[in-house]
């Protein structure tokens, strides 16, 4: 089966996966695009789990202030290299764990994992962070975190 490259494109902007993956995975379903999506997603997991037990020395500390001021967060999120942390991907799920931390107050990084993501109830944060695993080629580990509430 011939693949056009908009849906290639289509395909890459959506998941962020490479061409090839995007070429195969399109090829495969026979061109279904939902189903091509899904092949991805599960090639990026499944990535991330091969990357599980490496060791994680790099990293960020990210803090997030709720409008108002009253509740704030900080998390620190490692990674193996610290080409990685600079990445804006990386950056970006930083930020979206101190948000998630801050609006949701778990009790440990386990539950946080746990929690259903807030801007996609489609998934949880541990899925949030393999996708980023898969986009940077690189484990992620979300370390420890602390939520301040004022007067708490």
């Amino acid at each position: 089966m011939t693949v056009s490259i908009g849906d290639i494109k289509k395909l890459r902007e959506k998941t962020s996966a490479g061409i090839v993956d995007c070429r195969r995975a399109l090829e495969e379903t026979g061109g279904d695009f939902k189903k091509a999506e899904e092949l991805v997603k599960s090639w990026g997991f499944d990535k991330a789990a091969a990357k599980e037990g490496r060791v994680v020395g790099a990293g960020l500390v990210e803090t997030y202030i709720h409008a108002g001021g009253k509740v704030g967060a900080m998390v620190e999120v490692n990674c193996e290299t610290d080409f990685v942390a600079r990445t804006d991907e990386f950056k970006t799920l930083a930020h979206e764990l101190a948000m998630q931390v801050a609006a949701m107050d778990p009790a440990s990084v386990e539950k946080l994992l746990k929690q259903e993501y807030i801007r996609d109830s489609a998934k949880t944060i541990d899925q949030l962070v393999k996708e980023t695993i898969a986009k940077v080629g690189e484990n992620i580990v979300t370390r420890r975190f602390m939520r301040f509430e004022l007067g708490a």
